[in-house]
Order: structure tokens, then sequence, then C-alpha cells
């Protein structure tokens, strides 16, 4: 390969240049078990934590884990060495693990493979006999590449080690098996083992065939008065969260948490903290002035540690410097939803020193933050404060002359799309710290609002979030690049060959490393620790099955039949290569589940609308299309799709004749700018754009009057609970159109109710949230689910119903929690609707699954099913 220029720009995020010859450090088999296992004996701290999901989870099926170590086999090995490395400043010490990054612009060889490493500094690339042959892999997604340096870098080359993981689908793998022996890249011998190992480990899914039936339909009949105690006695006392946090072997004892030091209490705050508060305060002042290890010590900070000579080693990626790493300033907040992460970080903000905080949190709770300010902090210290979202426009320099600004995901996010002006990721002077509320939102690192999160500019970095782990332990990953980690768990290719492979090939080193990494960054607390002492009043968890009346039910089976007729024509297009619908299969779960709560949540014309969309990109605006469109962007409202500009759940939701919903600001600056659907590049003008039509202006039969049994089994529970004097209640659900029938039910029997969800303003919010803590004669309240799941105070009510089932259970938790928090004086209720014989009891089978997640990326080693097969797996088990 031709000389090449040196790189005129390298990421450095040590901010010094490695030395051309240095070697790594003798370490001990017994010092490198020490480092790896987290060194028990370290002062830093951390928690386990709970699993989770999102808050803004789609409306179907999707509970593979998004992660290539969870979906990969490995094959085999290939010694090579790194090229041209004469040229380049980048060293990496043998045994250290480096970057392989393809570089198909390379303009001296289209098929290039550069060698960086963790610092992103590059060593050299591959030979090209050897990219020729091996860059078709990467490219086609057979195969995932990994390297590690064996040997000392020389003047001409380096010796490296190339890993190969492929999928784990036998007819795939021996596709792939025999292009790699034909290529010399990988022995017979060693393919036969490493077939054989993960044949033992795989886990082999057993998969029933046979499909039930359960009933389904509407009946108007008057809902009989029944007693509370009679509802108990017919309903099953649970435990929906048993076994607690899932990774309790990461988890710090609850002794040693009781005994961490307390800050003073801030002469700022009206509020006195509580004493693990005061525990969590100290913990974050720490955190934001992190120090070196010393040298020679068994300290490991942010996963570096420094051996006698004073060389900082990282334990992950094992990578080697004599100068300096940096060191983030921040951590993660991950203390269990309603022990008052909010009040801490005012308490931060009040005690950290001068300058500003930007606050980023889903638009439902923007409000509350501007409200606990007022209320916790003391007149005469109230800070100034800015909630830049929407319209408002603000110059980047103006953003500083505040204290505290907090603006949304959706508002982060747009900065990063061309032609609009950054504000937030464009200011001169660095935000004294950030906070990201519910920030396992930035759980997908390729998001764009993750990607603008890690380019803000700020002295701290704070993630606050109950659920730092959603689908799996890849989402920690996000979590620390976006805290700026340096050493190299922050890539993704180091982070999956030092955590999460290790991980399900049960290998504790990788156990270890996370233990070592969590139990410094993040602070986990739950309410059931003893020191924590909430005094909270008792929790009672009940599950409430119903059955349907007979005419329900023969609706319920035709529904349960067209549902295993689409599902059997996907697999037999798929068994016979061809390319099939699985939106089609997801469709058919929603209207089950749907068909559940209310049948006429999902009429034939659903059918028709689906028929008539199906292969159209763009749909003539006849009459009878405009009300199929319509009732398109009612699904899509029901579902709680995104806008695709903002990422937020639409206000003053729209859709276009090529498909797409967005908000009604949003889609009309599009227009204004480029006359284009940003999503297809349809052209599009204001007339293209439709509304939601009036409810039930497509269907004179939708008839809300009419019950289903699970509306007359939520009526009989809210007429039981209200006999209570003082008690209130909220309803959740994830479909609004239930709401609006569940509005009827309630005003037919005369009982007053307040209502949130996503289609409301905040000070629309606000008010509803002030009937039920002030309002006497407002005892119920009915709550969307995706919305009202964080940042909520509902201590005004003591019973919640469940009225449908989330597939990942921590949606419910977490809005559970909004009622069962810091503040609550009563007992609590939970109520859990579900149908007996449906799809809504193998939901519940699935919820536990997710929970238990995370433990099985510990335990259960090899479950490595591709995604689409696990998705399937999990469709059959919804339907069998």
């Amino acid at each position: 390969m031709p000389r090449r220029k040196r790189a005129a720009e390298v990421i450095d995020l040590t901010g010094d240049t490695p030395e051309p010859a240095r070697k790594r450090p003798a370490v001990s088999s017994s010092q490198t078990s020490r480092a790896s296992s987290g060194l028990n004996n370290s002062s830093q701290r951390n928690q386990s934590w709970a699993y989770s999901s999102s808050t803004q989870e789609p409306d179907y099926l999707d509970l593979t884990q998004d992660d290539d170590s969870f979906g990969r086999e490995f094959y085999g090995t290939f010694d090579a060495k790194i090229v041209g490395v004469r040229y380049y400043d980048g060293y990496a010490s043998p045994g250290e693990a480096v970057l392989c990054h393809r570089e198909p612009t390379n303009q001296y060889d289209r098929n290039a493979i550069r060698i960086d490493n963790v610092l992103h500094q590059q060593i050299g690339h591959l030979p090209r006999t050897v990219v020729e042959k091996l860059a078709h892999y990467i490219d086609s997604g057979d195969l995932t590449v990994e390297g590690q340096i064996i040997g000392e870098k020389a003047y001409y080359d380096c010796p490296i080690r190339l890993s190969f993981y492929g999928p784990s689908d036998p007819a795939e793998r021996t596709r792939i098996e025999a292009a790699l022996k034909a290529d010399k890249f990988v022995k017979a011998t060693q393919l036969k083992q490493t077939r054989k190992d993960a044949e033992s480990r795989r886990v082999v899914l057993g998969l029933s065939q046979r499909i039930s039936t359960a009933g389904f339909g509407d009946s108007g009949r008057e809902v009989p008065e029944i007693s509370l105690e009679e509802i108990l006695q017919s309903s099953d006392a649970v435990e929906f969260r048993k076994g607690g946090d899932a990774i309790k072997t990461l988890a710090m004892g609850e002794e040693e948490l009781s005994k961490m030091p307390q800050a003073e209490q801030p002469s700022q705050l009206k509020s006195t903290l509580l004493p693990y508060q005061l525990q969590g305060l100290a913990w974050m002042q720490s955190k934001e002035n992190p120090q070196l290890p010393a040298v020679g010590s068994d300290t490991v900070t942010q996963l570096w540690r420094r051996d006698n000579k004073g060389r900082y080693w990282n334990v992950a990626s094992e990578f080697i410097t004599s100068k300096a790493p940096t060191l983030f300033s921040g951590g993660i907040l991950a203390d269990d939803m309603g022990l008052g992460k909010t009040l801490q970080i005012i308490s931060l903000i009040l005690t950290g020193g001068s300058g500003s905080t930007l606050i980023v949190a889903p638009v439902s709770v923007m409000s509350n933050w501007e409200q606990q300010i007022r209320r916790h902090v003391k007149e005469e210290h109230q800070p100034s404060i800015l909630i830049y979202h929407g319209a408002k426009k603000v110059a980047a320099q103006d953003l500083m002359a505040y204290n505290v600004v907090i603006t949304s995901y959706g508002t982060l996010a747009k900065e990063l799309d061309n032609g609009v002006s950054k504000t937030l990721l464009s200011t001169k002077k660095n935000w004294r710290r950030v906070v990201l509320d519910e920030g396992h939102t930035i759980r997908n690192v390729k998001t764009k609002a993750a990607l603008a999160a890690c380019e803000l500019k700020a002295q701290s970095r704070w993630v606050l979030t109950g659920t730092p782990i959603v689908n799996s332990v890849k989402d920690l990953q996000s979590l620390v690049k976006f805290l700026h980690i340096t050493g190299g768990i922050e890539q993704p290719e180091i982070f999956g060959n030092a955590i999460s492979r290790k991980l399900m090939m049960g290998d504790r080193s990788g156990e270890a490393l996370l233990q070592s990494l969590m139990q410094d960054i993040c602070l986990r607390r739950r309410k059931d620790m003893k020191f924590v002492d909430l005094k909270l009043p008792k929790k009672t968890e009940y599950l409430h099955r119903i059955a349907f009346h007979p005419e329900e039910k023969a609706k319920y089976d035709a529904l349960l039949s067209e549902a295993r007729g689409v599902l059997e024509e996907y697999q037999a297009k798929s068994q016979t290569g061809q390319k099939g619908r699985f939106q089609n299969v997801l469709e058919r779960l929603l209207r089950l589940r749907q068909s559940c709560n209310h049948w006429t949540l999902c009429r034939e014309r659903i059918d028709d609308l689906m028929q008539m969309l199906k292969d159209q990109d763009v749909v003539p605006l006849t009459e009878k299309n405009r009300a199929l469109l319509q009732e398109a962007l009612r699904l899509y409202i029901d579902s709680q799709e995104e806008c695709a500009i903002c990422y937020e759940v639409p206000t003053n939701p729209v859709i276009t004749n090529c498909q797409h919903v967005f908000c009604r600001h949003c889609i009309a600056r599009a227009i204004q700018l480029q006359h284009k659907c940003p999503m297809c590049r349809n052209p599009l003008t204001e007339d293209n754009l439709l509304e939601p039509a009036p409810e039930g202006a497509f269907d004179k039969n939708f008839d809300t009057e009419k019950q289903s049994s699970k509306t007359e089994a939520m009526l009989q529970i809210v007429r039981a609970t209200l006999n209570n004097q003082g008690s209130k209640i909220v309803i959740f659900s994830q479909w609004t159109s239930f709401l609006n029938i569940v509005e009827k039910q309630l005003e037919g029997a005369g009982l007053k109710y307040c209502r949130i969800d996503g289609s409301m303003n905040t000070e629309k919010r606000d008010q509803a949230i002030d009937a039920l803590d002030n309002d006497s004669e407002t005892r119920i309240m009915l709550a969307s689910l995706a919305v009202c799941s964080v940042g909520l105070n509902l201590v005004s009510a003591d019973t919640v119903i469940l009225s449908d089932s989330w597939w990942a259970s921590a949606i419910e938790d977490q809005a559970v929690d909004r009622v069962h928090r810091l503040g609550q004086r009563h007992e609590t209720k939970i109520w859990r609707l579900v149908m007996e014989n449906t799809i809504e009891e193998r939901v519940l089978d699935v919820q536990q699954e997710k929970r238990d997640l995370v433990t099985k990326a510990f335990q259960e080693k090899g479950k490595t099913k591709k995604s689409n097969e696990t998705r399937m797996a999990d469709v059959m088990k919804l339907l069998s």
C-alpha cells in the first residue's frame, strides 16, 4: 500500500501522545484478578440497579437485546500483522485490545481496514492481501472482527490477533465457515471446536405450536355493586417485582451504604434532606472532583489503575500510558424511583459552585423541575430558570445568563439536523454541569438524542435514572460514553469484548469489570433498605383475572384465529426465502391486546386500513382515503408513536399523504423550508396534512356507552374503593382511545375525574394534578401510561388500576411509583386487570422474562438466537 500521510487530526481523550516503545508492566495473575474484580477494598461507591424499560417504548413486541455480543458466536482467530506502523504515532502494548475500522472511502484501497488504539490514535492498517478477502465479510455483516495486540510494535509492523464472531443460525454459520476455510482465515479443526463449544452453550427454545382460545365482545349490563372485600377474595395477592434488583452480584452491601459519609444540610434549602439524601449529596460532590489512584495502590478509578512505576493501566482495554489520563466529573445517580433524585441534584446545584446547569428531561416533567426548585429553595437563594423548548428562541451566549436551563431530549436532538441553528451545542463557555433526567432515554447510542448529549460541553455530567439497564448491559455503554469516560470502555468494540461477550460466555472477569466500574461511578439505594427508612405505608398488589362474556369470547376467538393465520403465512414465506411483513404479525398482536380492553378498539376498519395502505407509498386524498388516513393517525396516537422530527409524542399531530406522523408545527416548518417530507422526500404542501377526526366521526357504531368485561370489573373496583373515605384512584392505560371509553363510563356513573395524556400541554397537565391533589370531589385520574410513568408525584391517590399490560414491566413499575413514593401516607393497593386465557396472561410471562433479562446475561451462557428468531419465539409464545 502506498505511503499515506499521517492523520491530520487525532482524537486523544487523555491529552497526551503515547511513547514510541513502552512495555506493559509486569502484573501477576493475582494482581490482574484483583484489578478486574473491582478491588473489594476500594473506597469507591456503587450499588446494583433495577431492570427497566424506556418510557417511550413503542406499542409492539420487541424483546431483542440489540447487542451483537448476545447474537453472535465465536468462530475462530487469525494472526496477522499491522503494517505501515512507522507512519503513525498510535501505540498499543501486547495484550491490549485495539479497534478495527473499515475505511471503504480510503483513497488508496477501498478494502482498507484501519487499526486504532482505544484513544483513536492510528497504529496502522491490515495488509492488502488480508483486507481484499476480509473486507466483504465485514461489509456484508457476516462477521464482527475484533483485534488484540500479541507482540511488541516493531519499525515496520506489529503482530495482531483477529477474532471472528458470526451468526448462530446453523445454515448461516455453515456458509461462513466454508468461506473462512477457503480463504485460509480459520482452520477446520478450530472451527469444529468453536462450533461444538457454541452448541453446548446454546439454549434450545421449546416452542408450542398450539393456539389456545379465549373470549371477546361487548356488554351493556349494569355494573353490580360489590364490596372491596369480595373483590379481594376473588383476586390473587402477588409481588410483581419479586427478586428485587437483577444484578445482586454487583451490589454494594446495605451495611456499607449506610456508613457512607454525609454532607452538611445546604443552608439554601427550605426542605431538610433525609440522612440518605445527605449521603447522596456528599457522594456527588466527591464524584465531581475525582482523584487518580496513588502510585502502587490497589485503587481502581474509572477503570484506571497505577503501578509501582507510576504508569496508568486501564483494566478493561489493557491500555497503558505514562501520563495521567483524563477523569470525567460526574456519574450515575440510580436511586430507586421516589427517593428524591431531583432534590439531591437541586442540592448539588446549590452547593457545587457557580455556573449554569443544563437539565435535559422528558417534556412531561420539564415543568416539574421548575416547580421543585421553587418549592425547595429559599426565596433569597432562588436561581434564575429558563425552560428552553418549542418555539422559544434564545441566543447561545444568553443561555449562560441563567443558573438553570431546562430543555427536552427532542429539542436537544434537533440541533443535529442540517439547517437548524445550534444553541445548546454551540455555547462557547462550558456548562457547569449537564443532567440527563430519565437518562436511560439515551441508551441507544446511535439515536440523535444520544449523539447530541455526548456533544454537549460540560465540566460535570450526570445521569439520573432508576433503570440504568433496560434491555441489556449494552445500555450502559451509551451512558458511560455520555459521561466521557476514557480508556476504551466507552467504545462499543471494547465494551462488547471486555464485558458483554464475557457475560454471555460465563466468564466471571466480565462481571468483575462491570462491578468495578459501577461501584465507582453509580450510586443506587432502594426503598426497601432499612437505613433509607422512608416509612412508606404498606403496598399490596393484586392480580384480578376477568372472564369474557360469551359474545366477547366469539370475537376474540376470531381475532386469535386471524393472528394465527398471519403468523403461519409469515413463517411459510420465510422458510421459502420470501420476504414477509413481520409488521403484519405485530399488528395482529396489538389488536388482540386491545380487544381484551374493549372490542370497539379494533373494529374491522383497521383491516381495511392496513390492506389499503400496505403497498402504497403516497395515498391519493380521496374522500375515503382521507378517512382511512385519519384512522391511521388515531392508531399512531394510541400507540404513542413519536414525531419523526422532534422525537417527542406529537403535539397537535397530523399525518401526511405519504403516511408519516409529525407535530403540526414541526412539519409546517419543514414544508416552509424544503416543501418535502423529511422521511421520504415526497413533495408536500399544507393541503397534504390531515388532523385526527373527532371521536366517532368515522364509525357511527362506535358506541362507548356499552360495557366490556374489563370496564365492568374496573367500575366495580372503582365504586368499592370510593366507599373508603378519602381514597383516590389513578387508572392507567397505554391507549388514549380506551381512556375515552372509560371517561364515558365514569360520566354515566356520575363520577368526577381528571385526565393526563400526551395530547395535553403542560398547563392542562398541571391543572389535572392540582385537581387530584386539592379537589375533594375529584377522586379519579385517567392517565396515559407512557406520559405518566416518569417524573410525576401522584401521592394524593392510594389506589392504582393497571387496565392493560405493557411489554416491559418497568414502565408499569415507574407508573406505580408515582403513587407509592416519598410523601405517601396511606396503604396503597395496586390492581392489575387481566383477561383469563388470553394474550394478556402471556404478556405477564414476557414481563417476568424481561425482569430477569440482566440476570440471564450472567447465568444463561449462550442465549445466542438471532434477533428475528428471538422475536418470533416470543410471538409464538404469546399466541400459544
